[in-house]
């Protein structure tokens, strides 16, 4: 291994854990402040927000998915229910995937944003009647509406839901995020190719 190959590893070992630490500790913040906004049907978790590095380096990809995996598991370790290893399973996943796809269209910025909101809006809500029944919270918020015994409702719900949450945190603070550090020259302290949408 070379001396520069060496500077790379871990130079990408610590971003991804900056990155972790970062995700983890907004998403354990936003639950604590915004609650069931953070964690229900409807999710404005701010933490989504630092998903947008995923334009900038590739270590996003294990720092978001490890940050999340730490977030979800310390709300399993506090709720004691077991229905929130789901979360920690499948939420990880969501957010692995997203990231994934953002370094993937890096170069397409309003494409790579969507990733994150797709994955979490197909993968989240296969779940969440789980979780919610685990809470006994099956009304939709704001209405009167029952979806006891309605996957399929709950599924489509869920799945408008979380996309809509997910799209205003990414584009509402996560894309100002992006196009501030591309203004202040910050993106390449990342030390990839933050491309601008071509």
């Amino acid at each position: 291994m070379t001396e520069g190959t060496r500077v790379s590893r871990t130079r990408t070992i610590a971003q991804a854990g900056m990155i972790a630490a970062v995700y983890g500790a907004l998403t354990l913040v936003t639950v604590q402040f915004l609650g069931f906004l953070a964690w229900g049907p409807i999710q404005l978790r701010v933490s989504e927000a630092v998903t947008v590095v995923g334009l900038f380096t590739p270590a996003a990809i294990p720092g978001l998915a490890i940050g999340s995996v730490v977030a979800n598991l310390y709300t399993f370790l506090t709720t004691a229910n077991p229905l929130a290893l789901l979360d920690v399973v499948f939420g990880s996943l969501g957010t692995l995937l997203g990231a994934l796809w953002m370094w993937r269209f890096r170069s397409r910025t309003t494409l790579a944003l969507l990733g994150p909101v797709i994955s979490n809006a197909l993968i989240v809500p296969a779940y969440l009647p789980l979780l919610v029944k685990g809470f006994g919270l099956y009304k939709i918020p704001f209405t009167s509406i029952d979806l006891e015994g309605q996957w399929v409702a709950m599924y489509l719900f869920g799945m408008v839901a979380v996309a809509i949450g997910q799209a205003v945190v990414i584009y509402g603070l996560g894309l100002p995020v992006v196009v501030g550090l591309r203004r202040l020259g910050l993106a390449e302290m990342w030390g990839a190719a933050g491309q601008r949408e071509g």
